[in-house]
């Protein structure tokens, strides 16, 4: 019989409550029973972690990162996944989509190679919930940091190749207005592959439009999109407004205090509330690194950036070129900045992005005979535990 391992003086954070003096019992992996402490009977076998009555919370879901501790998943190499999902592990982390960038067809290619074999050796790190495609569909006036020589329409001889080399593929990022972008994401609704509007110019009726195709959802929500503009002198509300219009639409935001200020953090919460809002850090390789240069993308084919002001940077200072955020930052954020409540941004960091990628059956929230995925952290949000099928893969 395996041993149970048992997490007592806790306060577990569940959906909707906080249960003070409790105590997780788990075996197998999964969670079998929460009770108080005072009821648990702790036997020899027991493996016991007392959690000195800090915070126990369903294990963070980062469902757009592009990497982090000095590695992206574009250097496509093992050793660059392993190590990114390793330093993700640190800040409360326990699973996550790895993220491409705008690339040659032949880059997608050989990462998928890699990320299988990645998946197989990750006992240290957070677990990969499937790739993450962020373009190269994208519209060449919101491209932000994506390389615009990457960029292109959607066709079908390419994304039906792409899709036919892997079956890892949970989420692909583009731009609906495209030629072809409609089409596609009828494609990717029948292989149950969400789709997401992402470095868009489409306006409301065009958003409109692609929801009924299938997108569901918007990447990074005031980042790299339209907003209100101008046509022939008319105005036209863009995917912001399509955002709040459209009510089962969901989004996700890079709550890092620095891609969207106070009052914006603020805006989205009042309006989209939690059960439509997924934190995300959208990281890159310098997350969990100190400022300086890094790279955005792959070593030999990715731009140089600039990290400073908790940000990364084009150099020349023009756009952002991802986060270096960690998910305990994002909470903290919600918490310190937005003034959202602690249940309110735990979940928004659990449940709901389960819920987005249809994986809450298993994940996103302590509930028995689902995964046991956890992470212990204090007033502070400083991570002190994170577990992973019951397992401790990182202390402080």
């Amino acid at each position: 019989m395996n041993n149970r391992l048992i997490i007592i003086n806790s306060k577990i954070i569940f959906p909707d409550i906080i249960m003070e003096d409790a105590a997780l019992i788990c075996e197998n992996g999964r969670i079998m029973k929460v009770k108080s402490t005072a009821e648990v009977e702790i036997k020899s076998s027991d493996t016991v972690i007392d959690a000195k009555h800090n915070y126990l919370a369903p294990g963070f879901i980062d469902i757009h990162t592009h990497g982090g501790g000095g590695h992206d998943f574009m250097d496509a190499t093992v050793e660059a996944y392993l190590g990114a999902a390793e330093t993700h592990a640190k800040f409360g982390t326990t699973a996550l989509l790895p993220t491409t960038l705008t690339s040659t067809t032949d880059e997608l290619i050989k990462t998928f190679a890699v990320y299988k074999q990645a998946v197989k050796e990750n006992t240290k790190g957070a677990r990969f919930l499937g790739l993450h495609l962020e373009g190269p569909y994208f519209s060449y006036n919101q491209r932000g940091a994506q390389d615009p020589k990457y960029l292109r329409d959607p066709k079908p001889e390419e994304y039906n190749m792409i899709l036919e080399a892997s079956d890892d593929i949970v989420r692909w990022s583009l731009a609906p207005e495209l030629d072809g972008a409609l089409e596609f994401a009828k494609v990717l609704k029948e292989k149950n592959i969400l789709a997401s509007i992402a470095h868009s110019d489409a306006i409301y009726e065009e958003v409109e439009e692609a929801f009924e195709a299938g997108f569901t959802h918007i990447t990074h929500l005031y980042s790299g999109m339209s907003t209100i503009t101008r046509r022939n002198a008319f105005r036209y509300a863009g995917i912001v407004e399509a955002a709040y219009l459209i009510d089962d639409m969901t989004v996700e935001i890079i709550a890092d205090g620095v891609h969207l200020p106070k009052s914006l953090l603020q805006f989205v919460y009042k309006f989209k509330g939690t059960e439509n809002i997924a934190l995300c850090t959208d990281s890159m390789r310098g997350a969990g690194m100190p400022d300086g240069e890094s790279i955005l993308g792959s070593l030999d084919k990715g731009q140089k950036v600039i990290i400073e002001d908790g940000v990364a940077k084009l150099l020349d200072r023009t756009a952002f070129a991802g986060s270096v955020a960690t998910t305990d930052r994002l909470v903290r954020t919600m918490i310190d900045v937005a003034g959202v409540s602690l249940l309110e941004s735990i979940k928004m960091m659990t449940l709901t992005p389960a819920r987005i990628m249809k994986i809450d059956d298993k994940k996103g929230s302590i509930e028995v005979g689902k995964d046991a995925d956890l992470v212990i952290f204090d007033e502070n949000i400083n991570i002190l535990y994170t577990l992973i099928d019951g397992k401790v893969i990182h202390t402080k």
